[in-house]
């Protein structure tokens, strides 16, 4: 069974594909990018913020399916410039303090909009 999850938490998608698709106990989350959801503008430049809202984005999909955070349990994250990887990794720390996701973290040239971070994800859902 293939169920579309969206969330006006998170912001719309920018091209043609679902926020989330749920099958069976399995949520994959597409790529999310820095996104205000009420505005659907970039919410800053600073890399720190972009990440929060990234991971709040993440939250607001994972959520509206029934689970939480915790139930993650693959990350994937793109960064523009691995430079950034610590700072990102201590935010990343924030949101999964306990058994945390397994993850790939690759830097690419390049991201939609110009943003400095994008993150995927795998979710369980809760019955």
């Amino acid at each position: 069974m293939r169920r579309v999850i969206a969330s006006s938490k998170a912001p719309a998608a920018v091209g043609p594909y679902s926020q989330g698709i749920q099958v069976g106990e399995l949520l994959f989350i597409s790529g999310q990018l820095p996104l205000d959801p009420s505005s659907g503008m970039m919410v800053s430049d600073d890399v720190a913020a972009q990440t929060r809202q990234v991971l709040e984005n993440i939250k607001a999909i994972v959520e509206e399916a029934g689970s939480t955070l915790a139930d993650v349990v693959k990350v994937t994250i793109y960064l523009i410039d691995l430079e950034h990887f610590g700072l990102v990794n201590e935010i990343y720390a924030q949101y999964f303090t306990a058994d945390p996701p397994a993850r790939v973290c690759v830097e690419v040239s390049r991201l939609p909009r110009d943003a400095a971070v994008e993150m995927d994800a795998i979710c369980i859902v809760k019955a």
